[in-house]
């Protein structure tokens, strides 16, 4: 009888083990018997509920069972948002790639492009970028610069395409932070006392990128460092430039002379500064950021 009872107990934990697992494997494997019109409809659930790293998962899966399906193609071409949406750039760029070279004269090729812009842009960004706000013009550029040059295909190739608007506005968004990156380093090297490395950052902004906030900024770089230099010349140019197009600059007094912030004579350390080992009597180099008087216009 007690054989009989432990029998009976080990069988129905056996099938209770066996509900588990199947229960288990449910929910992260699709059965093999699925139509490929079931599985796709399962991806978009998945897309609906923002279960991105599902969908990525369903996608591949989709891919791998029906190559040559009616949904292979779309399948392809939502696996670039869903990596993307996962926080997966740079598998989301590999997957644009991968599509517009698969199929450059497809409909929704300008999406990839787009989409791999996005990627691009994300790519620059840490976990805590996500909740916390930090300054992204003090980040690598090289991101961004990708991210630029995607909406400029994007635009190039599709110029009337649906996502051309949003494309032109992130350009111009991305051309600003990477003038006031330049500007970002022609201050440390103010602080370095590379003066000709500053001044061709400045003039780098101004060629490149004249339209942007940084621009005035940048104006005022050239003249501190050529002042510096004792390229008077070229400073007083810069002044000009700067008096007849930025008249309200920070670096401008009432009179519209150039503010000195910074002379070599400051810049060397004095008797004091030296005794103490640079703990006393600093002289800070200038720092050229005008953005917080230009947000109060």
């Amino acid at each position: 009888m007690n054989m009989l009872f432990k029998s009976a107990i080990l069988a129905t934990g056996l099938v209770l083990s066996s509900v588990f697992l199947v229960g288990c494997s449910s929910e992260d494997e699709v059965p093999q018997e699925t139509s490929e019109q079931l599985l796709y409809e399962s991806i978009q659930g998945n897309m609906r509920t923002e279960n991105f790293s599902m969908a990525v998962r369903n996608l591949q899966l989709l891919e791998s069972r029906y190559p040559f399906g009616p949904y292979a193609e779309q399948a392809q071409l939502e696996i670039i948002y869903a990596h993307y949406r996962n926080y997966e750039p740079d598998a989301a760029v590999a997957a644009a790639d991968r599509f517009i070279r698969l199929h450059p004269l497809h409909l929704s090729a300008d999406y990839a492009y787009y989409i791999k812009g996005l990627a691009n842009y994300a790519e620059g960004q840490g976990f805590l970028d996500r909740f916390l706000p930090t300054d992204e013009t003090m980040r690598d550029p090289g991101a961004a610069l990708q991210s630029f040059e995607d909406f400029r295909q994007l635009l190039s190739r599709y110029p009337n395409s649906s996502y051309a608007p949003d494309a032109k506005a992130r350009m111009l968004y991305l051309r600003a932070r990477l003038a006031r990156y330049e500007i970002n380093v022609a201050n440390y090297y103010f602080k370095r006392g590379s003066f000709l490395a500053a001044a061709n950052r400045g003039r780098y902004v101004v060629e490149n990128f004249p339209q942007t906030p940084a621009s005035s900024d940048a104006l005022a770089v050239m003249i501190q460092a050529y002042q510096l230099l004792g390229l008077d010349d070229l400073a007083g140019n810069s002044l000009l430039v700067l008096k007849s197009n930025f008249p309200d600059h920070p670096s401008l007094d009432t009179d519209g002379n150039f503010i000195d912030r910074f002379t070599v004579a400051a810049g060397e350390a004095s008797l004091i500064n030296r005794a103490t080992f640079g703990l006393f009597d600093n002289k800070p180099p200038p720092t050229f950021d005008n953005r917080a008087d230009y947000l109060k216009r």
